[in-house]
């Protein structure tokens, strides 16, 4: 596991939401820090681009960008550089969510990139045997989120936990080190404690907190259920 690491993760995209953008993303990050120093939990973030800078001087949590495309610096109107987003304070990124799908190839680019520039690289997979794939690439981690269950509030790791389960015994067969985060549809402390329970090291979620109407009691519910699984 990278050494800036620290299990059980929570990691919380903002994604488009209005919840999250702007002075919003801010107050929203705040919380998140909060809850982390309370707790003692790493618990990330991951704001719009425009909003990195600001989230990153306003909270002291670990900011992850949405995404990072396979590119040096150059002619890319419109593309996203691993290092303006590590000089706008990220500390990682997400690659390969299901909103944001990429080839194989690209991941492999991407992750190379983000190695290069000291920026923690989170690669979302969509099954066990693309989960596999990518772990052969070496992020520092592999989130499983199948996308049907993305913002239902039906828990994977509740509705499906064979995927979760297959999905840790094919990425430890290839790789031992890499951080295995569960999501899609995590909304109550006892999803958290499932997925733990399935052998993940922590969660990657977004509406659930983000849309909460108490995003700081919600985090609070997670890390609950996080530290009383650890505890058992």
């Amino acid at each position: 596991m990278d050494s800036r690491l620290q299990t059980p993760i929570i990691i919380v995209n903002f994604k488009a939401y209005l919840e999250g953008t702007g002075k919003k993303a801010v107050e929203l990050a705040k919380k998140a820090e909060k809850v982390s120093k309370e707790t003692g939990i790493y618990i990330g973030v991951a704001p719009q681009f425009a909003d990195i800078s600001a989230v990153a001087q306003a909270a002291e949590i670990p900011v992850f960008s949405q995404h990072i495309d396979p590119i040096e610096p150059g002619s890319y109107t419109g593309h996203v550089l691993a290092g303006s987003i590590r000089e706008a304070g990220a500390t990682g990124t997400l690659i390969n969510h299901s909103e944001r799908q990429l080839k194989l190839s690209d991941i492999d680019a991407i992750i190379k990139l983000a190695h290069e520039k000291n920026l923690v690289s989170c690669v979302c997979t969509n099954n066990p045997s693309v989960s596999a794939a990518v772990a052969a690439l070496k992020p520092d981690i592999i989130a499983i989120e199948p996308p049907e269950l993305i913002g239902t509030g039906v828990a994977v790791s509740v509705s499906q936990p064979e995927i979760v389960t297959n999905t840790v015994r094919l990425v430890r067969e290839v790789n031992s080190d890499v951080t295995i985060l569960c999501g899609a549809g995590i909304s109550h402390g006892e999803d958290v404690a499932v997925a733990l329970k399935l052998g993940t090291q922590g969660v990657l979620v977004a509406s659930s907190i983000v849309k909460a109407k108490n995003p700081y009691g919600k985090l609070r519910e997670f890390v609950y259920a996080s530290k009383q699984r650890a505890m058992n």
